[in-house]
């Protein structure tokens, strides 16, 4: 018996993937993802990628975050600007108010006095709504006041913040990690 590991076929990975068809109706992790005035396409692309691949609900752009349908969005997100919901909100403050009158902890994704760490979500957490914001100056005073709080991913090194796709996709992740965990999946 071979023991050694390979990498996948491509068919092999096309057998364990769902058809586009299918995206919107395969059941998603209750976490959207609140994008607030990100100035990059290739950071758009990157974050509908990742949402793609953690099976969250959706993601709601802000403010003057690029929305698809863009060639330079969907060549980075691999065509899952079309396999991921998401809506456009002018303003970032009417995404969060929506989704709480839904039910959703609102939380950003920023370093703040008061946050929790990004591995202490629990069951009154979700649905959950991440708010990200640009890319220099991060999430708005006014938008950061309308969460009910703060998750940060922690820092280790001298720099102590993430770009944001990259920040978007550990956060998306651990909270579907996390719901799983919660919900024993």
């Amino acid at each position: 018996m071979d023991n050694s590991t390979r990498k996948l076929l491509h068919s092999e990975l096309l057998e364990k993937r769902i058809s586009q068809e299918m995206a919107f109706s395969v059941k998603k992790f209750p976490v959207l993802l609140i994008i607030d005035s990100i100035r990059s396409v290739y950071n758009i692309g990157s974050i509908f990628r990742s949402a793609d691949s953690a099976g969250i609900e959706g993601i709601m752009l802000c403010g003057y975050s690029p929305t698809p349908p863009r060639e330079d969005i969907s060549k980075t997100a691999l065509g899952a600007d079309e396999t991921v919901a998401w809506t456009y909100h002018k303003d970032c403050q009417d995404a969060i108010k929506e989704c709480k009158e839904k039910g959703y902890a609102v939380l950003a994704v920023e370093l703040t006095n008061q946050g929790i760490s990004y591995d202490a979500l629990t069951s009154k957490h979700f649905p959950l709504a991440l708010v990200v914001g640009n890319e220099v100056s991060g999430i708005d005073d006014s938008v950061l006041a309308l969460c009910d709080g703060a998750i940060e991913i922690p820092m280790y090194g001298v720099k102590h913040s993430l770009n944001v796709a990259v920040a978007s996709g550990i956060i998306m992740y651990e909270a579907v990690r996390a719901y799983r965990m919660l919900m024993n999946e």
